[in-house]
């Protein structure tokens, strides 16, 4: 058995170089096994302890590595390389056998949902980079999310799915099995849409049509995005309708109220206090977070998606599918699990229109020409996305005052984002907050 405090600081190191590695910032200095267990065929499931952090981390070990699994390998341990088994498409693949035996290894279990039966011997490969996780699809029909630093409690990711699927709505990826450990959920197993294309690769292709255009307008060129917007509008109604149904609504006190507007006033104190170029700004921005205090109706909440984006979303041959219910991943548990305003998840995505038609854009010095017409593009698809969702729940564009401070609360969000990630768009949220007061 692997002993993850026998690796030293060549797991330590490679630990933090890892996207889904949550305290790149602190590092990593102490490393404890919470549990090791051998799951057949060389796989090696541990949970490790990093600094009192619990992380997930399957492990393989050869003493010849072939050159696809380099990349993977933590460090050495006697004659053997030690790697990261979510890299090995045998290793992966022992996981889906697991699944479709519905095993328990030591307190490990692997179980389909109800009235699922398995495909077996489908071959594993891993997709690309994730933010948070490692993803694993077998053949054209499954895929597993592992969760790298899985939550204690019920798996907000697996319950909502769930919910949804007791609903019967047609935009999500059906929920089949899960692999846990007591009411720790580990991995997530669900419908892989083979043909399916994310939501920003589309949009961003539309506006890279519109700008490389001299004369047309965004609804004449060819790769126009409003028909698709309009149509993820409303399936993200229907989501939420669904979830309402499903998990309920309450209102919002107005001590609720009062501490969602203090928060936000936190997160631009945060903000003012690294980048100055917001300052000019925050009499618009705290009037408008105020404003909600001022709100006469009731504030409904619910359960949502929590970090809606264009790149949670994916465009199949069917319609459009919301993915990763897990909510903003660096938001505290009890947030993201917390009902929220479905305006938040409109207004997140309204935003990530805007990030879509600018973000090939530079700064200051960029064609005023393209400027506008990227506005254009924005301006179009945030309306048409607004009016697909008002066709199924309402129309999001008549809770102004909420709407608007929950979008300038997300630019404010990406306004430090950008400042500690990618500074090169940090003028993205930055324009967006100018052109909130302009008259």
């Amino acid at each position: 058995m692997i002993r993850p405090e026998d690796l030293g600081e060549g797991l330590l190191t490679w630990l933090v170089e890892q996207r889904w590695f949550r305290a790149k910032a602190r590092g990593a200095t102490t490393v404890g096994t919470r549990g090791a267990t051998a799951l057949g065929h060389g796989l090696q499931h541990t949970m490790i302890e990093v600094d009192s952090d619990l992380y997930q981390l399957p492990l393989g070990a050869r003493r010849d590595i072939p050159d696809h699994l380099t990349p993977a390998v933590i460090t050495r341990l006697g004659d053997e390389s030690v790697y990261d088994a979510t890299q090995d498409t045998e290793l992966m693949a022992h996981l889906l056998t697991l699944l479709a035996d519905g095993a328990t290894v030591d307190g490990l279990s692997f179980r389909t949902e109800p009235g699922v039966t398995l495909e077996r011997d489908l071959r594993a490969r891993p997709i690309g980079v994730e933010q948070s996780n490692t993803s694993i699809v077998y053949g054209a029909r499954y895929i597993l999310k592992l969760y790298r630093q899985p939550d204690p409690g019920p798996n907000r990711d697996v319950e909502l799915h769930r919910a949804l699927r007791s609903a019967g709505t047609p935009h999500i990826a059906a929920p089949l099995g899960v692999i846990s450990e007591g009411d720790l959920v580990l991995g997530f197993l669900q419908e892989f849409l083979p043909n399916a294309v994310e939501g920003w690769a589309t949009a961003t292709a539309s506006v890279r049509d519109l700008l490389a255009e001299g004369d047309l307008h965004a609804d004449e060129v060819g790769g126009d995005f409003a028909g698709e917007a309009h149509r993820l509008g409303a399936a993200v109604a229907d989501v939420h309708a669904a979830l309402a149904t499903e998990t309920g609504t309450s209102a919002a006190s107005p001590d609720e109220v009062d501490a969602e507007v203090d928060a936000m006033h936190a997160r631009l104190d945060a903000a003012l206090s690294e980048v100055p170029e917001l300052a000019a700004r925050e009499r618009l921005l705290r009037s408008a977070f105020d404003a909600v205090r001022e709100l006469r109706e009731p504030l409904t909440v619910q359960q949502v998606h929590g970090d809606l984006h264009l790149g949670q979303v994916l465009r199949s041959n069917e319609g459009w599918v919301l993915i990763d219910f897990e909510g903003e991943p660096a938001a505290p548990l009890e947030r993201r699990r917390a009902p929220r305003s479905p305006l938040r998840d409109v207004a997140a995505m309204l935003r990530s229109f805007d990030y879509a038609a600018f973000h090939l854009l530079g700064g200051e010095d960029t064609d005023r020409q393209l400027m506008a017409r990227a506005e254009e593009w924005s301006d179009r698809n945030r309306a048409a996305f607004s009016a697909g969702y008002a066709e199924v729940a309402g129309d999001p564009t008549e809770q102004d005052t909420l709407l608007r401070a929950l979008e300038l609360d997300k630019a404010v969000y990406e306004v430090r984002y950008e400042h500690h990630n990618r500074p090169d768009w940090l003028p993205i949220p930055l324009a967006a907050i100018q052109r909130w007061s302009m008259p």
